[in-house]
């Protein structure tokens, strides 16, 4: 998928990077799989704001997505790549040959009419999820396990992708687009190819307004907010505050956050880069 310039025939085009959904192939989801979707707007169960610049937008439906693919040497045939409001990359519709329908993350390059498998046996091609242990090396693979049976929790994001670079033991090791290489069980599962939409980075919404729809309130910087609503807040004049802040008071830029002597610690092999 690319992103297209539009004519500026009105203000909020002049700027616009607009998603090319030539990839989509309906806009109809299927309804068995979805499922209503309701909105707190910031708000917890006693009404009061907990987050800040939520509220509004469209109403949206949650497709619920096989994150899975534990229906294992069923053939599946692609049935449409549609949108999903939910998600930055897109989904696909798969059609099983026992008559279940499920929707997956769509990986890029996925045609309509393509039959997809899973499973330990199955051939490692594009849309194909199988076990680490039977990808070959080197393979570019997304939404993979990071515990056996729990479904996918990495590269789930458009665009988003792995490299399989060894195996080790029960160990597979990971090579992730942050430069971080780490280990996970080979019994997890992974699909092949990388998730669609990789252009999604390079959208411009062009107006203020887009971003209300998408459920986005304004954001107001810490410096301008008066002493008891923000650490950086209050002075004379134009003051730009002391050193950075949260609204609690905890150091930002740069700051680390990662809790020390976390479970995951002891697999990772290096950290993202700097």
């Amino acid at each position: 998928m690319a992103v297209k310039k539009l004519r500026p025939i009105t203000p909020g085009q002049r700027f616009r990077m607009a998603p090319d959904y030539s990839m989509i192939t309906t806009n109809v989801p299927e309804k068995s799989l979805v499922a209503s979707r309701k909105k707190s707007g910031g708000r917890n169960a006693g009404g009061r704001m907990t987050m800040r610049y939520l509220g509004g937008g469209h109403k949206q439906k949650y497709r619920m997505i096989d994150f899975k693919r534990d229906k294992h040497d069923i053939p599946a045939t692609v049935k449409s790549i549609e949108y999903d409001p939910n998600r930055t990359a897109f989904i696909a519709l798969l059609a099983y040959a026992d008559g279940e329908k499920r929707y997956i993350l769509a990986p890029e390059g996925i045609q309509v009419g393509q039959t997809l498998f899973s499973g330990e046996s199955v051939a490692p091609e594009v849309g194909n999820a199988l076990p680490m242990s039977k990808i070959p090396l080197g393979t570019i693979i997304h939404a993979i396990e990071l515990k056996p049976g729990k479904g996918a929790a990495m590269a789930r994001s458009a665009g988003a992708y792995g490299q399989l670079l060894a195996r080790e033991g029960k160990y597979a090791t990971i090579k992730l687009p942050s430069g971080e290489m780490r280990m996970v069980l080979a019994v997890c599962m992974a699909t092949v190819g990388t998730a669609s939409n990789g252009e999604h980075m390079n959208v411009v919404l062009g107006k203020a307004g887009r971003n209300r729809w998408l459920g986005r309130r304004p954001r107001v910087r810490g410096v301008v907010m008066n002493p008891v609503d923000h650490p950086m807040g209050g002075g004379e004049g134009r003051a730009s505050g002391g050193h950075p802040r949260s609204r609690n008071g905890l150091l930002a830029k740069g700051k680390k956050t990662r809790r020390p002597n976390k479970y995951s610690d002891k697999l990772i092999i290096s950290n993202k880069k700097k």
